[in-house]
């Protein structure tokens, strides 16, 4: 049997299999994945000084599904579970792994995802962290594009909910008309975060009439996900509808 000391990493599987992407962990954090990663050093060292000492091989092989309290299992460098337990066999390790304790580890990462928002949407970032229902932060979308495409690339931890939520969010409140246009004005890492909201339901489930985009911001999408995210073609080209003209002015 192999030390947890060999553990690098966690996975966190924070819900009962089937009941959702996310788990309302209650009033304070609605925000919390069904599993996500745990890879910062220093957290698995805390991991590892709150783990049960009685979940040798017997604590990993007692029960394999998820329970009703998640389960969490350690992996080593060479990608091999070392250890699975259930949180709630230590009270350290639950506390730890609790989506709503002002000290774990889930709400470190909405922290960190709130402080990595631009300036000008931390706040509305942080009030979402925390639970909170923010105001408008009355920000162009081509800013909102660049932000949600920030987090997509990264390693799915336990603000990921949130870092596609908090921007399709926002995204979804504005006009396709305002929409077209950020598409010019944003920049390549822009246009990935622009090529996944219109490929989203988000956009997708609007009425025909609310998804004809002028040609020139259908032809920037187009083009940029032949290139960079080719899974997302077939439904724009499905769903993004021809405006009559190039409507979209700015004076």
């Amino acid at each position: 049997m192999k030390p947890i000391s060999r553990a690098v990493r966690a996975t966190v599987a924070a819900v009962a299999a089937g009941s959702g992407r996310t788990a309302t962990s209650g009033p304070g954090q609605p925000y919390h994945p069904a599993e996500y990663g745990i890879h910062d050093p220093g957290e698995i060292r805390e991991l590892l000084a709150a783990w049960p000492a009685d979940s040798g091989p017997g604590g990993s092989v007692d029960c394999t599904c998820v329970g009703h309290d998640g389960r969490v299992t350690l992996y080593e460098a060479g990608g091999q579970s070392v250890r699975s337990v259930a949180p709630s066999r230590a009270k350290p390790l639950a506390h730890l792994l609790s989506p709503e304790a002002a000290e774990g580890i889930p709400a470190r990462h909405r922290a960190r995802w709130a402080r990595a928002a631009p300036p000008r949407l931390r706040e509305y970032a942080a009030a979402m962290a925390r639970g909170e229902e923010p105001g408008s932060p009355g920000v162009p979308p081509a800013l909102v594009f660049s932000w949600l495409a920030a987090h997509r690339a990264r390693e799915r931890d336990a603000a990921s909910v949130l870092a596609a939520l908090a921007p399709m969010r926002l995204l979804a409140a504005e006009s396709t008309d305002e929409l077209a246009w950020a598409v010019r004005e944003t920049d390549r890492k822009g246009l990935d975060g622009a090529v996944r909201f219109f490929a989203s339901e988000a956009f997708t489930s609007r009425h025909p009439k609310r998804r004809r985009v002028p040609d020139t911001a259908r032809d920037l999408l187009l083009r940029h996900a032949r290139s960079h995210c080719p899974a997302d073609l077939p439904v724009l080209e499905r769903r993004l509808l021809r405006a009559p003209d190039d409507r979209v002015r700015r004076s």
